[in-house]
This record gives structure tokens, C-alpha cells and sequence, in this order.
């Protein structure tokens, strides 16, 4: 998983990050007076803190992303309904719930990589009753043929119903697993992903994030 950045850092490195220009580009707009820490000028090579406010005048703006989510309605293929943004994974025909879209395709390998751990959270109705041990048998490694899942978080929440966190994402894999346990799917619908929930949102509606929602999303992926 990948370290979020470690304050104090040097401004050179603070404004490479933010996108304002290379390191070796950072120390030429602090040489040309362009760059404030906390309202006086920046000199190469000091430490910023996470809470300092850094100022570039008239230098690169960073890169602006939007980040919104989609409540994807049961039937429907995965697509993103807001031009120019582009779905951060899938949903299966058969499912519903939260789709993250943007246009940043920094998050695409941070957020979906299976070595970067990421919660993603579920809600799935069954058939038939779920037996006692259901949970047990659910959250311990499942061989469903060409691997075996991770351990993951099962919560039964009645006779029909249970909440399941995974932090990887194989093709089919809570259908899979509950296939190799003989228990029948008849719904299921992602609920979050990391600190984003889909809450109330209506089905087939969409909204932009917060800015903290996206400020922490993009925070624990490291960027």
C-alpha cells in the first residue's frame, strides 16, 4: 500500500507532488521569487509542514480532477452517465450501487491494484436462510478454483441478508465465493469504497464529491 507523503518535506519536493512543476522547476520559481510560505518568500531547500500554506505566482496551476459517484441501477452495464468521466471499475449486470468516476487516472492503478488492500463494502441478499456458520465459512479464505480469497469481514445482518468488506476485487468474487458455500445470490449492491458512501443517493443518480470526500480519498490512495 502505498505511504501517504511524510511531513516536513522539502518545498521542492511539496510543490512536485501538487504538480507545480519538477523538483529541479520548483528551485527555479523559488530563485525567481514566485513561491510563499505562509506569506514570506520560500528559499530552496527548507521544510514545509503539512499545514503551511504554499503559494506559486504565476507558475503551473496544478491539474484540476472531478470525482463524483453513480448509483448503478440492477440490469444496467457498467458506463459512466457524465461525459468525459470514466467508471473506476466495474459492477456486473446483475448488481448495483457505487461506481466512483473522475477523469484522474492517477487513482486507476492505487484504488484497483489488489496489492494497494482498499476496503470496499457490500450488501447481498440471499435465497435461503443463511446457515449458523455462514459467517464463519464466509470471512476465512475461500478456494473458489483459480485462488483463494483473502480473509475478509462478514457480517450476517438477518436470515436473508449480510454485509461482506473485501479488500480485493477478482472478477465475480463474492458470486464465486458464495457459489463454492452453495448459498444463491438474488441481490447485491456495493454500499462504499474506502471513506465513500453511497448513502441516500438515489438509484440512477450521481453527485460530485465533497471536498472532503475527495480530499481523503486521494490522501489514503497517496496522492
Amino acid at each position: 500500500m502505498p505511504e501517504a507523503p511524510k511531513y516536513p518535506m522539502r518545498i521542492n519536493r511539496y510543490l512536485a507532488l501538487h504538480k507545480y512543476a519538477t523538483r529541479r522547476g520548483a528551485d527555479e520559481l523559488i530563485e525567481q521569487g514566485r513561491v510563499s510560505v505562509n506569506g514570506r518568500g520560500a528559499k530552496i531547500g527548507e521544510l514545509v509542514q503539512a499545514t503551511d500554506k504554499i503559494e506559486v505566482r504565476s507558475g503551473k496551476k496544478p491539474k484540476t480532477y472531478a470525482y463524483a459517484i453513480y448509483h448503478k441501477p440492477w440490469g444496467v452495464i457498467t458506463h459512466s452517465p457524465l461525459p468525459g468521466l470514466f467508471p473506476l471499475g466495474r459492477l456486473d449486470k446483475s448488481s448495483s450501487g457505487l461506481l466512483l468516476l473522475t477523469d484522474d487516472g492517477r487513482v486507476t492503478d492505487r484504488l484497483l491494484n489488489p496489492d494497494y488492500a482498499h476496503d470496499k463494502e457490500y450488501v447481498v441478499s440471499v435465497r435461503e436462510p443463511l446457515r449458523s456458520n455462514f459467517d464463519r465459512q464466509m470471512s476465512a479464505a475461500v478456494d473458489i478454483g483459480d485462488c483463494v480469497t483473502r480473509p475478509c469481514q462478514v457480517e450476517t445482518i438477518n436470515d436473508h441478508t449480510f454485509r461482506i468488506i473485501l479488500t480485493e476485487g477478482k472478477k465475480h468474487q463474492i458470486r464465486r465465493m458464495c457459489a463454492t458455500l452453495h448459498v444463491d445470490i438474488v441481490g447485491l449492491a456495493r454500499i462504499r469504497i474506502m471513506n465513500i458512501r453511497l448513502g441516500q443517493l438515489p438509484l440512477g443518480t450521481h453527485r460530485p464529491l465533497t471536498a472532503t470526500e475527495s480530499s481523503t480519498f486521494l490522501k489514503s490512495l497517496g496522492l
